[in-house]
């Protein structure tokens, strides 16, 4: 997937998933399917996270702070005339820019652009969001942003979906500026379960309250968490659990500290999961203070420092506790480990 945050270097001509997308959960993926038309729409991966966290995704970078120089992408596949199935979003987030706060994603950039990557996007825009485009009014963004500089043909949009300055276009507005050019818009409606709208914001309060599948549910695959091994206090060796500690982007959003039973992703070198159990927390029993996110791995011996490890949360076990002597920290650590084992053997067996 090619990746660039300038109009001037994006692969043209263009497709449009217009949005901020931040989860890729099954609304944003709605809004995404058609502008995959020319693909078959969304593959039948986006439920099956295993096989997306195996796909070896080699992306293309311009243009982004810390990237690469761009390298080598793939041409799209399409009939006659190639389109870029495109998605094309803010960063920093809107709502960051305004507040002036940082704002913890669900998928980082990271995260985000291998979801996309996995349903079939060609390319991720992201549109630097600063004063000059917080400025730019409704059609002088569809119409120099879109149509003149991402020579767009088709533009799909949610419902909800409000642009330009002050919020003051709506999506019949974008249609009826689109249609002027004839580029046709599609509208999608939201996508309720039977709670209501299905929302980053019903997800964060979910992964918050430690209602994993339902959190689960809503983005259509497990939620994950990527970070680089780095070197910790070790004390799991000391009691018969090592860890791999995680060091997650600063902008990632944390889930309820607990334990969790995981699936552990780039360790093997055919990409397969192990399965494992993870604590996000603070570590009471042993008086820590920071946050960790450590990662027992079962039947695995080796050196992992250094590696890109995505861990997907499968079920949550319990919220965090202290014990009284490491003793018995040692001893529910083996009842986690053997729950975590009962439910991944379960969740794989009715998988097949």
């Amino acid at each position: 997937m090619w990746i660039t945050s300038s109009p001037t270097s994006a692969k043209k001509p263009t497709k449009i998933a217009l949005g901020n997308f931040d989860g890729v959960h099954l609304g944003h993926q709605r809004v995404i399917e058609p502008v995959l038309t020319h693909k078959g729409g969304l593959p039948s991966l986006i439920l099956a996270e295993d096989m997306c966290l195996q796909a070896s995704s080699a992306s293309g970078y311009s243009h982004l702070p810390g990237a690469s120089k761009a390298v080598h992408f793939e041409q799209p596949t399409a009939l006659g005339e190639a389109e870029w199935a495109s998605v094309v979003t803010f960063f920093p987030h809107p709502k960051e820019f305004f507040s002036g706060q940082a704002r913890p994603l669900l998928t980082p950039l990271e995260e985000k652009s291998r979801q996309l990557a996995c349903l079939g996007v060609d390319q991720l825009v992201l549109l630097p969001f600063n004063a000059e485009l917080a400025n730019l009014d409704a059609t002088a963004f569809v119409e120099r942003v879109l149509i003149h500089d991402l020579q767009a043909t088709h533009i799909s949009v949610g419902s909800d979906f409000h642009f330009g300055k002050g919020r003051g276009g709506d999506a019949e507005l974008l249609r009826a500026i689109a249609t002027r050019h004839n580029i046709p818009v599609t509208i999608v409606p939201l996508h309720n379960d039977v709670e209501g709208r299905i929302s980053s914001s019903r997800i964060r309060e979910a992964l918050t309250d430690g209602k994993l599948a339902k959190a689960n549910h809503l983005l259509g695959r497990p939620y994950t968490l990527t970070g680089l091994v780095v070197l910790g206090k070790q004390l799991g060796r000391t009691i018969g659990f090592p860890t791999a500690n995680l060091k997650l982007p600063s902008d990632k959003f944390i889930p309820r500290h607990g334990v969790y039973s995981v699936k552990a992703f780039g360790i093997l070198p055919n990409q397969k999961p192990i399965f494992g159990v993870m604590n996000i927390g603070n570590r009471p029993t042993v008086a820590g203070q920071d946050l960790s996110v450590e990662v027992h791995l079962f039947d695995w011996e080796g050196d992992v420092y250094g590696k890109s490890v995505t861990v997907s949360l499968e079920s949550f076990i319990r919220p965090e506790q202290k014990f009284n002597s490491l003793d018995a920290l040692k001893e529910q650590i083996s009842r986690d480990c053997e729950t975590a084992k009962v439910r991944l053997q379960q969740m794989a067996s009715a998988a097949t």
